[in-house]
């Protein structure tokens, strides 16, 4: 007989890893699906899977789907360093960024991000649909698609009437929609936060309470006038 000793393995040890690397797996999968960790939403709330751009003509200018949905509309990205880049930025940051005017606001990033949150709540609670359709729709209604340019020289000016780009309707609309909201809350009780959802909520419907739908169809008067 040689002296050779043979390791043997306890055998409950292995079974007990096994049992554990099962267990592992188990947890791994029972996470994705619970968690929903797959989906992106805004805030954790606002799914981007069923929002409709009705307007074909925009929907390369309005960023909702696939990479440009995010879980905070903060992607810090350099969107102002080519020309037509901020168009790859999510929409509803765009409307984040619009709302930094007047001196006093500019930088302030996270208010506006804030003010954008409670808005979303809002505009849920007055018409129980996702409120990133809301602002999509309100986007699209509220870009002009005509104005008028002058034209001429010597001093001999006319205003002529010209088509509006996709690009320059979607960015029309949100600098109407957040000037009209920020006139709104101007000296008011309400928060700036209520005058922009009720200011979305009004121009996603086409009505002329919004401040952006009244100074669209006047610049589209104006402009058809002058054809």
């Amino acid at each position: 007989m040689s002296d050779v000793e043979i390791e043997v393995e306890p055998v409950e040890e292995t079974v007990e890893a096994e049992a554990e690397a099962v267990e592992a797996a188990d947890e791994e999968e029972e996470f994705v699906a619970v968690g929903g960790a797959t989906e992106v939403k805004l805030f954790g709330k606002w799914s981007f899977d069923d929002i409709e751009i009705r307007d074909i003509s925009l929907v390369d200018y309005i960023a909702v789907k696939g990479d440009h949905a995010t879980y905070l509309p903060h992607t810090a990205g350099r969107y102002q360093k080519k020309r037509f880049r901020k168009a790859s930025c999510p929409i509803v940051e765009r409307l984040a960024c619009c709302l930094m005017r007047k001196g006093r606001n500019s930088g302030k990033k996270l208010m506006a991000v804030r003010i954008v949150q409670h808005t979303l709540e809002i505009i849920h609670l007055l018409t129980d649909q996702n409120p990133v359709q809301v602002v999509v729709d309100a986007i699209i209604n509220s870009g002009p698609r005509e104005d008028s340019t002058r034209v001429g020289g010597a001093g001999v000016v006319r205003r002529q009437a010209v088509d509006m780009s996709p690009f320059r309707r979607v960015n029309y609309a949100l600098y109407l929609l957040a000037t009209g909201a920020r006139e709104a809350s101007f000296r008011n009780l309400k928060t700036m936060a209520e005058c922009l959802a009720e200011e979305l909520v009004n121009a996603a419907r086409g009505s002329s309470n919004s401040y952006a739908i009244k100074k669209k169809d006047e610049i589209e008067r104006v402009s058809k006038s002058n054809r």
